[in-house]
């Protein structure tokens, strides 16, 4: 597993967000956060900066209740497809290049995948190591690697049992992982080939249309993917959302504004909604 400076700094600004919205009645100081990260007040506040493009504080602001009630009311609860077509600015329609979702066929899923061949490797992102799977038509699954590789690993194949696995780079995967740098222009389409039934693969093809910095609430969720009064099913298939972050669960929040449970873990969904609030504020 890559144990790199970025994954390193990504546990010292997870540890610290903890700290902040724990102690954020005492409203703590930049000096108390660095000693909590055992940093000194200097190198917390440029490596934090270097990593969000914000500064603490304004990250801290981002994830806050009326922020997030604030962006819910331009985008997901109200606005919902005007911020599909629009997007909040140049660089957040991400959803337009999620050009295809295919689902797998009735007999790839009865023969556990006999018939493909897919492609994994473990990298490094801002968030954490994944690991990120592709076959020929697309990436079929994208986990946080948080419990080790062998445990990641047990899990893609226990989704597709009797498919052949070779750890090896490929286009695809490559592709898909320029959505976690700053620079999207080299990104191109990215296609997905998910294993789901029907109402599944409609949730997640709705979660696509939610664009970076936008959030939604589960009852919007489920009107926009034409559920409405589903809720609680529509949740369930967030939950089971087999590729993180490129299927952007993360941007599904109560209708209260609060930021709710997450599978990859409630602190990594605020420091995801954190750092794309930071990133749409830098490119507007």
């Amino acid at each position: 597993m890559m144990g790199t400076q970025q994954e390193l700094d990504y546990k010292r600004v997870a540890s610290a967000i903890t700290y902040f919205k724990e102690n954020y009645k005492a409203q703590p100081k930049l000096e108390d956060v660095a000693e909590h990260v055992h940093l000194s007040p200097f190198h917390f506040q440029r490596m934090f900066q270097h990593w969000a493009g914000v500064t603490p504080k304004q990250f801290l602001q981002y994830l806050s209740v009326e922020h997030a009630k604030e962006i819910l009311k331009n985008t997901g609860a109200t606005l919902f497809e005007t911020a599909y077509e629009t997007g909040l600015s140049g660089t957040s329609r991400l959803h337009d290049l999620f050009i295809k979702v295919e689902g797998m066929t009735p007999g790839e899923f009865k023969n556990g995948g006999e018939t493909l061949a897919i492609n994994y490797i473990f990298a490094n992102t801002p968030f954490g190591t994944v690991l990120v799977a592709s076959t020929t038509k697309g990436i079929c699954h994208m986990a946080f690697a948080d419990e080790g590789e062998t445990v990641a690993l047990e899990q893609l194949t226990s989704s597709f049992p009797n498919a052949h696995y070779t750890q090896i780079v490929d286009k695809i995967q490559q592709n898909a992982l320029f959505i976690f740098s700053k620079d999207w222009s080299n990104l191109d389409e990215i296609k997905l080939h998910l294993k789901g039934t029907a109402f599944q693969i409609k949730v997640w093809e709705t979660l696509l249309k939610v664009p970076s910095g936008g959030l939604t609430t589960y009852s919007s969720l489920a009107k926009s993917a034409g559920y409405t009064g589903a809720s609680r099913a529509v949740g369930t298939a967030i939950g089971n959302n087999p590729v993180a972050f490129l299927i952007p669960c993360h941007r599904v929040i109560k209708a209260t504004g609060e930021l709710g449970q997450y599978h990859w873990g409630t602190v990594r969904k605020n420091v995801i909604i954190g750092w794309e609030a930071a990133r749409q504020h830098t490119a507007i």
